[in-house]
C-alpha cells in the first residue's frame, strides 16, 4: 500500500475505535519519560481528528512548572511552537485545529508528535502535508530535540513507505506500550 492508502485505512480505523476504551494512562507515561523532561520546554499539540489526548499530560507537566508550547501553522505552510497556559485563550485555524494566539516563540527541547501511523523502525506517517518533518528538519541543524510519537497500538504497522524527507521519531508511546 502507498501513504495515502494507508492513511486512509487507519483514520478510518481510528474514528471507528475513538469510543471504544482505549485509555492512556499519563501516570505510567510520566513516569516513564519525566526524568528526559527535566528542566526542558514541551511542545505538545491540540488533539483534533481522534487523535490520541496528550492534554492530560501537559497539564500536569505545566503544574510542575514546565514551559509548555503548541504549534501554529503560518500562511507560508510553515510551523513553529509558541509558549502556552491553560489559562490562555486559543484562536481556531484554518484546519480547524486550536492554537495559541502567543507570540512568544519557543523551540521545544521535547516535542510530542501526532501520527497516523508508525512502523517498527519509528518512522511516522502523519496527514500528509509536511508540517513536523519541515519543522524537525529546520530545528535538529541547531538544537537536539527528544520526539514522542503519540497514537493507538493499532496505527502500529510492520513497515512504512518513507522517503528522505521524513523525520524517524526517538520514541512513540501508545495506550499499551512504547516504542524505541
Amino acid at each position: 500500500m502507498n501513504k495515502i492508502q494507508i492513511r486512509q485505512k487507519i483514520l478510518k480505523k481510528r474514528k471507528k475505535n475513538f469510543f471504544k476504551n482505549f485509555s492512556f494512562n499519563s501516570q505510567i507515561f510520566l513516569k516513564k519519560f519525566e526524568n528526559k523532561f527535566k528542566n526542558k520546554s514541551i511542545g505538545g499539540y491540540y488533539p483534533h481528528n481522534y487523535e490520541i489526548n496528550p492534554l492530560d499530560i501537559l497539564k500536569k507537566l505545566e503544574k510542575k512548572k514546565y514551559k509548555i508550547s503548541l504549534p501554529k501553522v503560518s500562511k507560508n505552510n510553515q510551523m513553529n511552537f509558541f509558549k502556552w497556559s491553560f489559562d490562555d485563550p486559543l484562536a481556531v485555524n484554518i484546519y480547524g485545529i486550536p492554537e495559541p494566539i502567543s507570540e512568544n516563540l519557543i523551540y521545544p527541547d521535547v516535542l510530542f508528535v501526532p501520527l497516523v501511523a508508525f512502523d517498527n523502525e519509528l518512522n511516522r506517517l502523519g496527514y500528509g502535508g509536511g508540517y513536523y518533518d519541515r519543522y524537525l528538519s529546520r530545528i535538529k541543524k541547531n538544537k537536539k530535540i527528544i520526539t514522542i510519537g503519540m497514537g493507538y497500538s493499532f496505527q502500529k504497522l510492520q513497515r512504512l513507505p518513507t522517503n528522505q524527507h521524513d523525520m524517524k521519531l526517538d520514541y512513540v508511546v501508545t495506550e499499551k506500550d512504547f516504542f524505541q
